[in-house]
């Protein structure tokens, strides 16, 4: 009896080696100008200080976010693939929801995704140490830091996501991303960019909450107990409402409080967008709608975090200017 034949290169079963477009298309290449636009915020705030700034630091600091933003997404395909999380959900709402779908539409292997993620977040930290003996020894805490909450979020034993902390994860990420930025230049902690960076961290968040209900009962079935999951939709959308509030709030008080520059009050220009997004998501848990409904206010939300974070960025360069 004549063994079975081996599978080909690029069969479902066997994908064929992972090209430069499918390494893309794992990064998520789409989400990644929310990482941009968190680097441009630090490197505002940090121009604002009046202390200096190194335009090719600044480059490098973008890069090496870049990079270790592509790993955590490649990670957690990863672990989705794994869990059989991705393989269940049809993604009707991709590419916001339901990860890359390479893995499940046979252009990679979950062990593709892993070594990817690794070489990534090699890199970053060869980059991230060459960073810090430009800058100071407080970015190897804060890349560190973020190395192992973008490892935290998706892998075994902790897996942050399935118990319900993945926002948290998401919002402490995306905080050390514009403190980090900052302390490039600086070269040291500083209290400015620590009070600044929250209400960005936190409209951050609520990208990845809104992203978890239409995912929800597909993460439910292989124990993925994510924030949506454990809230169900009025749930997400009462602790979605109040992350907005919150967000733009802290922006108010600090201002008031007179720790980000008087032109702060530019980063409410995203309060409009993730008020729509609300309402929207009301409008989908009140009338029942098909998850197809919640695409728009994805895509505010999205806008919202983006938005704040380029016209807080502006307010701090405004300063910059007047020095």
């Amino acid at each position: 009896m004549n063994p079975p034949p081996s599978p080909q290169p690029g069969s479902p079963c066997q994908p064929a080696a992972l090209s430069l477009t499918t390494a893309w298309r794992l990064a998520r290449p789409g989400f990644l100008w929310v990482t941009v636009a968190g680097v441009l915020l630090g490197s505002a705030m940090a121009a604002a200080c009046g202390c200096g700034f190194d335009a090719p630091r600044a480059a490098v600091a973008l890069v090496l976010a870049l990079l270790a933003h592509a790993a955590a997404n490649a990670w957690n395909d990863h672990h989705d693939a794994v869990s059989g999380a991705d393989a269940l959900n049809p993604a009707p709402l991709a590419p916001f929801t339901g990860g890359s779908r390479v893995i499940q539409q046979g252009q990679a292997s979950a062990a593709d995704a892993r070594r990817l993620a690794l070489t990534l977040a090699a890199l970053v930290a060869l980059g991230g140490l060459w960073l810090a003996l430009q800058a100071g020894g407080v970015l190897i805490v804060i890349g560190l830091a973020g190395l192992l909450l973008g490892w935290a979020y998706s892998a075994p034993p902790l897996r942050l996501m399935a118990r319900g902390l993945g926002e948290l994860t998401v919002a402490a990420a995306w905080w050390l991303i514009v403190v980090g930025a900052d302390a490039t230049q600086r070269g040291q902690w500083h209290l400015v960019p620590a009070v600044s960076a929250v209400p960005f961290a936190l409209l951050v968040a609520n990208i990845l909450l809104i992203n978890g209900v239409p995912d929800a009962p597909f993460d439910a079935r292989v124990a993925k107990r994510t924030l949506a999951v454990r809230l169900g939709p009025t749930g997400v959308a009462a602790a979605y409402t109040a992350l907005a509030l919150l967000a733009h709030g802290a922006l108010l008080v600090a201002w008031r409080a007179q720790i980000p520059p008087s032109t702060a009050w530019w980063g409410l220009a995203s309060a409009p967008l993730s008020l729509a997004a609300a309402a929207r998501l009301w409008r989908f848990v009140a009338r029942s709608e098909p998850v197809t409904a919640l695409r728009p206010a994805i895509g505010l939300t999205i806008a919202a975090a983006l938005v704040h974070a380029l016209a807080l960025a502006a307010a701090f360069v405004a300063v910059a200017l007047q020095r």
